[in-house]
């Protein structure tokens, strides 16, 4: 999968810097996912919720910060949708983002 934009990544581990680590392996794994369905994805990450119009959301640190992304099955493309603390997660409407 082609992950569009790691700069969003890199700026949130720079202001929440217990998130690096994880959200580094999340992106290594998820650049070397061969996903053609919501399936694939569960199979790795039994916890992400697929929320519909090819969302996802996985849970970052535990539950403390939700990713959002949205993805191209066909072009393999993973498009990152919102980045936040679980707070801010609650404030966006994650089928829309």
């Amino acid at each position: 999968m082609r992950v569009i934009a790691k700069k969003i990544l890199r700026e949130f581990w720079d202001k929440y810097t217990d998130s690096e680590q994880q959200l580094k392996t999340w992106y290594k794994e998820a650049s070397n996912a061969k996903w053609s369905s919501p399936n694939d994805i569960k199979k790795e990450y039994a916890r992400a919720s697929i929320i519909g119009d090819n969302r996802v959301v996985f849970d970052i640190c535990g539950n403390k910060y939700r990713l959002i992304v949205k993805i191209n099955y066909e072009r393999q493309w993973v498009f990152i949708r919102f980045i936040g603390t679980h707070k801010e997660y609650d404030n966006v409407d994650a089928k829309n983002i």
